[in-house]
């Protein structure tokens, strides 16, 4: 059954709302990244360098985040309706937007984003010298990130470009899901459809990241005490290992219905759902949370040396209080009251 227009723009209106709010808290976890970085080198705290130690790697991780989100909303018919943004585009250019992305999305910022999340996880596993204290750590690691997603971004570059070839091969392609990028241009609108071959390879890739991530978060959980921690990771883990196969798994049965139908929709809405939850839970967990528990533990060691100085200072007073001072300290004082009431109210002040 075809998707009205109605419901066609409410379910845009929202997707474009749920990456604009994605976008948004990535913008403000960077910048309380670079507030953590300033405050670590101004007040020379090297106990805190860990906590900022993969702050590029963090960046980047949000970046791949809202690199995604902007893919998707590139996706949506939404934009590409009469009188919209992308309605001046021939066909051939809305074509080539749906082409590029899978490339972008599904071939690039899907496995940096959860490669990326795997890095920084692994971080927490390194020796401090070569890992994330390393000034080389952070643009190694990216590096890396690139590397492990080229096969990837290869074979969907092979399903674009040697794809459109075989579409019509009915031996190879008998029910046209394996390389079908576009449908037909109903009001010169391109709908963008999924590749069952694109779907393919995601999910042997996703299937990969989340055997590697068991095994790895196994040896982080023997590692952490702290319970709040052990909850951190649990979340992450069970976002990211049920999230990542869900949407694969939508993606591949999407090639059931037809675009621009409710149900094609509604599950590329789903799905987009999935990879979002699991992006939103990233960020707070990998960057809001150590940046926030590294501030806090900045606070608390204030506080400590505040009352630490002030204990120190209390001690004093207690000494003098009981032993009392020397016989010519009280003749100088009677002899000098001023004085006397000067340090008495020195002396109730807090240390600074």
């Amino acid at each position: 059954m075809p998707l009205t227009s109605v419901g066609a723009d409410a379910l845009g209106v929202v997707t474009i709302s749920c990456v604009a709010v994605l976008g948004l808290v990535g913008l403000l976890c960077i910048a309380y990244s670079f507030y953590l970085r300033d405050r670590i080198r101004s007040q020379s705290q090297t106990q805190l360098r860990y906590f900022g130690g993969p702050s590029v790697v963090r960046i980047i991780f949000i970046f791949f985040a809202i690199w995604w989100g902007f893919g998707e909303i590139l996706r949506l018919e939404f934009l590409r309706r009469d009188g919209r943004v992308l309605h001046t585009l021939d066909s051939k250019w809305q074509e080539t937007v749906c082409k590029c992305y899978i490339v972008s999305n599904l071939g690039f910022s899907e496995p940096c984003l959860f490669v990326t999340l795997v890095f920084l996880l692994r971080a927490s596993l390194q020796n401090t010298d070569s890992g994330p204290l390393s000034q080389k750590w952070n643009f190694r690691t990216v590096g890396y990130i690139l590397l492990s997603i080229l096969p990837l971004f290869a074979l969907q570059m092979t399903v674009i470009l040697v794809g459109p070839t075989y579409e019509t091969d009915l031996h190879l392609n008998k029910n046209g899901y394996l390389f079908k990028i576009i449908t037909e241009y109903p009001n010169d609108v391109a709908r963008c459809f999924y590749p069952l071959l694109s779907t393919i390879f995601l999910g042997l890739f996703a299937t990969m990241l989340t055997l590697y991530l068991f095994w790895l978060g196994r040896r982080i959980l023997i590692q952490v005490i702290n319970k709040g921690l052990r909850k951190r990771v649990y979340a992450l883990i069970f976002c990211v290992s049920s999230f990542f196969p869900l949407r694969v798994l939508l993606l591949g049965v999407s090639v059931k219905f037809k675009p621009g139908d409710a149900g094609f929709e509604v599950v590329a809405f789903l799905a987009f759902l999935s990879l979002l939850c699991c992006a939103g839970v990233g960020i707070c967990i990998l960057v809001y949370f150590p940046i926030a528990d590294s501030l806090a533990l900045n606070n608390v060691q204030d506080i400590e040396a505040t009352q630490r100085r002030i204990g120190e200072h209390n001690d004093t007073l207690s000494l003098i209080a009981n032993y009392g001072p020397p016989d010519d300290y009280i003749t100088s004082q009677q002899s000098n009251p001023i004085g006397s009431t000067q340090l008495h109210s020195w002396s109730l002040r807090p240390a600074s």
